[in-house]
């Protein structure tokens, strides 16, 4: 597994402050040290870049908003494996410079997201809602400017990092909101993940009758939970998919057994990784 102590250095999407730093905190420690990204298309090319990073952390699907599909098609390019995983609780706070009370309050920033996120919040106060391109980035050009009439929806983390107030906190609507984050180490670095119970794979079939049916089959018959099945057009195909799956399994031999088993009815089949399934906290 990838080295956790202060000298590791991971990619993420965003700014210091994301959520995406809260995820790498919550799997390397609070020292690790983040590489921010304006995409996900360049988490993934610093993280496979042993020069740059040992590593990435790169959000994989939401509970409310569902899979980021275009992350899905960059780990299928990509020669990197999943090390781990994180379930980060989204916790939307509303943040101000210190001092600053809610009657002060005229405008309110973050990504769209966030905000559609806190709206039932927000409808009570009848703030002007200005949409920005990241949470923390809002947070961070609150400080700078030391706005007394401005507010940021971002993480506890962005208010600690850029000294500001949590005045409103957990103002989010749906509370059970959770991201799942994939960490991401290259191929050749990655070592054998101690007590691993989760893979990820891709697989296609010949598109017979009943050919994806047989391997689900087999993954049911030797055991394992197949906890994510996400399909994925294939590039150059008229409506032919791919498909990812999670599974969940007891031990290795019990994971290696089916894979042996589906290896002959299934073409392309690839294993992103061999990991330790995350808890939601």
């Amino acid at each position: 597994m990838i080295n956790q102590e202060s000298s590791t250095r991971v990619s993420i999407q965003g700014y210091e402050g994301s959520f995406h730093q809260v995820a790498a905190q919550q799997f390397f420690g609070k020292h690790v040290t983040v590489i921010p990204c304006a995409t996900f298309r360049d988490v993934i090319k610093i993280a496979s870049n042993k020069k740059e990073s040992d590593g990435g952390v790169m959000a994989i699907e939401n509970s409310i908003a569902g899979s980021i599909l275009p992350n899905y098609n960059l780990l299928q390019k990509a020669s990197l494996k999943i090390v781990g995983e994180i379930f980060l609780q989204i916790r939307q706070n509303l943040l101000v410079n210190p001092g600053v009370k809610l009657s002060d309050i005229r405008e309110v920033h973050s990504h769209p997201m966030a905000i559609q996120q806190c709206l039932e919040y927000l409808d009570e106060h009848g703030w002007k809602l200005v949409e920005t391109e990241d949470t923390a980035l809002s947070a961070k050009h609150l400080h700078q400017h030391r706005s007394k009439h401005i507010a940021a929806i971002a993480s506890k983390l962005a208010a600690d990092l850029f000294d500001l107030e949590m005045i409103a906190p957990n103002i989010h609507t749906m509370k059970n909101n959770y991201t799942r984050f994939l960490i991401l180490q290259r191929e050749e670095a990655a070592v054998t993940v101690a007590d691993a119970n989760k893979a990820s794979v891709n697989f296609h079939t010949d598109h017979s009758r009943g050919s994806l049916a047989r391997v689900l089959t087999c993954i049911a018959d030797g055991g394992i939970n197949l906890s994510k099945l996400q399909s994925l057009p294939i590039p150059g195909t008229e409506f032919k998919y791919s498909f990812h799956a999670d599974m969940e399994f007891d031990d290795l031999d019990q994971f290696e057994k089916v894979m042996k088993q589906i290896r002959p009815i299934t073409e392309g089949l690839k294993i992103y990784g061999i990991y330790k399934k995350g808890r939601t906290i």
